[in-house]
């Protein structure tokens, strides 16, 4: 039986053990691409919980790839990764070799499973209120009575405390009022060809849907570069360009074009 206390002990023997959280310089912490980082009055507010909803259902593992290279954009020393059981039917747990594709020692990794929504906002508030690891990633599924508005400033007070940033992933729920720096829904989007036909990179979908800080919705293509460790515009010729969005929060992400 899963002992709530227990857990959290040996969550708290773990984050001890991790190396020490280097430096954050700065306010905000940049995507990689110029046009997104200004969008956003310099990029995202570090110590803050970032919500990210996956556009459907099947999309949550895109959702998670978005948070990972929010979360290696920190240049972490530590990764806290906290996963609903119930999610790992469409999800699975995350994969070494593909974490180190994409710019993760596993080493750096600490993986917490966890069954209900309860125990995932208790590991989260414990992980960024130690502030053992800058990032925490969080992977919810599903409603939940325990995800109120009241729990998320709980959570948000834990990252302000700890001077560590969370992104929490939710999938198969609506959005809901909470204390969320900026909200973001997330789909992938068709990868474009490398030279030679050789795989190309992550790409992402992003609408951002709310800021606190007033930037307006908008949506982007994007892909994930490994080399760089950071968000970049599609690398088809022509690309693919931005577009304002003016619709309400939880559409889906149509604003983007292919460029003529």
């Amino acid at each position: 039986m899963w002992n709530k206390r227990d857990e959290l002990e040996r969550l708290r023997d773990r984050l001890s053990a991790a190396p020490s959280r280097a430096g954050a310089p700065g306010r905000r912490l940049s995507l990689g691409w110029a046009e997104i980082d200004g969008h956003l009055g310099g990029g995202l507010k570090r110590g803050a919980v970032h919500e990210i909803f996956a556009e459907a259902g099947g999309e949550a593992q895109s959702a998670d790839g978005f948070a990972l290279g929010l979360a290696l954009r920190l240049q972490a020393p530590a990764l806290v990764w906290a996963v609903e059981r119930r999610a790992l039917p469409e999800t699975g747990l995350p994969y070494g070799a593909g974490l180190k594709d994409w710019g993760l020692d596993p080493a750096a990794l600490i993986l917490v499973q966890v069954r209900d929504a309860s125990q995932l906002l208790a590991a989260g508030e414990e992980a960024l209120a130690s502030g053992a690891a800058p990032a925490v990633i969080l992977s919810g599924w599903g409603e939940a009575k325990a995800l109120t508005l009241t729990a998320s400033r709980r959570l948000a007070f834990a990252a302000q405390k700890g001077r560590a940033t969370c992104f929490f992933v939710r999938a198969g729920v609506d959005p809901a009022p909470s204390a969320a720096e900026t909200r973001w829904s997330v789909a992938a989007a068709p990868s474009q060809p490398l030279d030679a036909r050789a795989p190309g990179r992550p790409a992402f979908t992003a609408s951002l849907q709310r800021s606190r800080a007033g930037a307006p919705p908008r949506s982007w293509i994007l892909e994930w570069d490994r080399e760089t460790r950071s968000f970049a515009p599609p690398a088809a010729s022509g690309g693919l360009v931005s577009l304002p969005r003016h619709r309400p929060a939880g559409a889906g992400a149509g604003g983007v074009e292919r460029a003529a």
